[in-house]
């Protein structure tokens, strides 16, 4: 198993790694002694993989926020501390973070910051090398793997010396993409002890201000440490009609396009390293700067009056990834070239084309019924969150109006309440969140709804997992990111505490649709905070338990399609047709067959079919691939 190898290998050993499960390795090899974080793709399978390290504590927070103030704590102790998170997480952590830029560290303290560049699974595209100007901080970026590796530990060092927090800049083609990489040891940094220094740590307007010209004079420290950094380096090329400037990933697509044309190769991309800048621009007629995704190190370049002509933006995309695809014709162009033909190997085994596959929730899932039930309620607006259940914005439940950000389905809800007009006076209004969400950044707007009076009904469905992002816990599930039994947060309870009417709070089976369309029909009606909990697992935990699998008996089958409208993935149409009503209405027909072997016994679509045409599997046949 990689992950016990990634944990045993001895120093000197070459594995197979992608930039997380290197991230991982090289936090333990610092002597790091504390690693939280909040899961979202593409950082999620860093402390995945940190978690079973000795001598280590990691956790799963509640929010990132909460795991950089972890990992701040842990650096006042004086230990070696690390936290992780996707780039809408920082949004999240920055209030921390922008006070730790003033304070400083003790133990070294580094954030893994992963931006998905192209919109992999996030709700917008974010450049974090901002959080270096904004904060007056550091900035590394890798280009692979073993850069990577080499990266995290420098920057515990980097940290260290330069008393800051320390920003190591990820993408998602850095985090998942595998690279050789030779591993090291773990050097053993003992705690140092927190002291107390409230100058120092109590961060009231005045000590803040002490702390003002210390950050500002460390600009100078990054530059030089920039200026110095191995992680920059100049490659002079042959052919000096362009130079490229560029960073991480975006490095190894100039370098595949242009492999006789000086780079300069920003690792430590912030500051800004101008005197290398300078040398790349006496040696070339005019300077690219190819930076994945806002044009931030072009417009440093600019600012410096250079003697050579600028671009960057002008002729690349300000959106997702710099590849050669996008590369070759922006240069070409340039350069007054037809571009070479990006070369693509041939296949080693030939593949028949695939269907196109939308997004959609896996057989079973808890929120199938949630959705279908949403669905037919009329004259409701609704406002999702995200994680699985964003999916219920599409087909076939289009049960979503809205989705913005972790925990907004709250604040929105409330304000669609209080911002109604006449065209919405009889509309009732319904908020969608999952349970990680609710810890994560829901509570303070369910708190918001109750203490201003908010007429809105939340859907909080408790799946007792992180499902987006593969299942991981959460305080919702009763076990820690180790896997060891913790206490679970009674959600009744829970909101009950934030202001809900004991009466106004159900517990309900999403699997039992009528108890659901009732609790949903006579909620809405009530003129008050109200809160429906659905307590069933995500199918893809252990604490799921499947149970007979459906199939459908085709003599009784009657076309009408209703057990589609489920958005069962299991669920799947063997032939269409038409009928002709007596009142001369022509209506679709869709005969269905259900895949048993993908089935789990959920009993959502039986309760969709009028003819009773869908039933559970023979005892005599179990164990067929599929039946109908």
């Amino acid at each position: 198993m990689l992950q016990n190898k990634l944990v045993q290998a001895p120093a000197g050993t070459r594995l197979l790694l992608s930039g997380n499960e290197a991230t991982a390795r090289a936090v333990w090899e610092a002597g790091a002694r504390v690693a939280a974080a909040y899961p979202g793709t593409p950082s999620t399978e860093i402390l995945e993989n940190l978690a079973p390290f000795p001598d280590i504590y990691t956790e799963w927070s509640v929010n990132e926020k909460v795991s950089l103030e972890v990992a701040i704590g842990a650096s006042l102790a004086g230990s070696r501390s690390f936290c992780a998170m996707k780039h809408v997480g920082m949004n999240v952590a920055s209030d921390a973070l922008m006070t730790q830029t003033l304070a400083g560290v003790v133990g070294g303290l580094v954030i893994a910051i992963a931006d998905d560049v192209g919109f992999s699974s996030s709700q917008n595209e974010q450049d974090s090398r901002y959080w270096g100007r904004f904060g007056h901080l550091p900035i590394l970026e890798p280009a692979d793997s073993e850069e990577t590796h080499a990266m995290i530990k420098s920057a515990f060092d980097l940290s260290e010396t330069l008393n800051t927090p320390v920003i190591v800049r990820m993408t998602t083609r850095i985090c998942h993409v595998k690279a050789l990489v030779t591993v090291g040891s773990r050097v053993d940094r003992p705690a140092a002890g927190f002291k107390k220094d409230p100058n120092r740590w109590v961060m009231v307007p005045g000590a803040a201000k002490r702390r003002l010209p210390m950050m500002l004079a460390r600009d100078i420290e990054l530059l030089r440490e920039s200026e110095a950094s191995a992680f920059n380096r100049l490659e002079e090329g042959s052919d000096r009609r362009i130079g490229f400037i560029t960073s991480g990933p975006a490095y190894m697509h100039v370098r595949e396009c242009y492999p006789d044309m000086p780079v300069l190769k920003l690792g430590f991309s912030h500051p800004v390293p101008m005197e290398r800048v300078r040398k790349l621009a006496d040696l070339v007629e005019r300077l690219v700067v190819v930076e994945e995704t806002e044009p931030l190190v072009e417009l440093e370049l600019n600012a410096a009056k250079l003697p050579v002509p600028i671009h960057g933006k002008d002729i690349l995309p300000a959106t997702d990834e710099l590849s050669p695809a996008k590369l070759l014709p922006a240069i070409g162009a340039l350069l007054g070239e037809a571009p070479a033909e990006v070369e693509e190997p041939p296949p080693a085994v030939t593949i028949a084309p695939l269907f196109p596959r939308p997004p959609t929730m896996c057989t079973a899932c808890p929120h199938l019924g949630v959705f279908y039930t949403l669905s037919r309620v009329r004259n409701i607006h609704i406002s999702g969150d995200i994680g699985c259940y964003t999916l219920g914005a599409g087909q076939p439940w289009e049960a979503l109006d809205t989705t913005i950000s972790m925990g907004a389905s709250m604040g929105i809800a409330l304000g669609l309440d209080k911002g109604r007009g006449a065209t919405d006076a009889n509309k009732q209004i319904v908020a969608v969140i999952g349970d990680s969400t609710f810890l994560h950044m829901g509570m303070q707007g369910l708190l918001d709804i109750t203490y201003n009076r908010g007429n809105v009904t939340i859907m909080l469905l408790d799946n007792r997992a992180v499902g987006m992002t593969g299942g991981q816990e959460n305080p919702g599930s009763g076990r820690d990111l180790q896997g060891s039994e913790t206490g679970r947060v009674d959600f009744p309870k829970l909101v009950e505490a934030l202001g809900v009417r004991k009466e106004r709070i159900r517990v309900i089976d999403p699997y039992q649709l009528p108890d659901l369309f009732k609790a949903i029909r006579e909620e809405v009606k009530i003129p008050e905070p109200s809160v429906i909990i659905t307590d069933q697992p995500c199918v893809l935990i252990d604490h799921y338990k499947p149970r007979t699998a459906f199939t459908v008996i085709d003599d009784k089958c009657t076309g009408c399609g209703n057990c589609l409208d489920v958005g069962c993935p299991a669920i799947l149409v063997t032939r269409r047709g038409k009928e002709v009503k007596p009142n001369g209405k022509e209506v679709d027909l869709a005969f269905v067959k259900i895949e048993t072997a993908a089935c789990t016994g959920c009993d959502l679509c039986p309760k969709t079919c009028a003819p009773v045409a869908i039933v559970p599997v023979p005892e005599s046949s179990k164990g067929c691939m599929s039946h109908g």
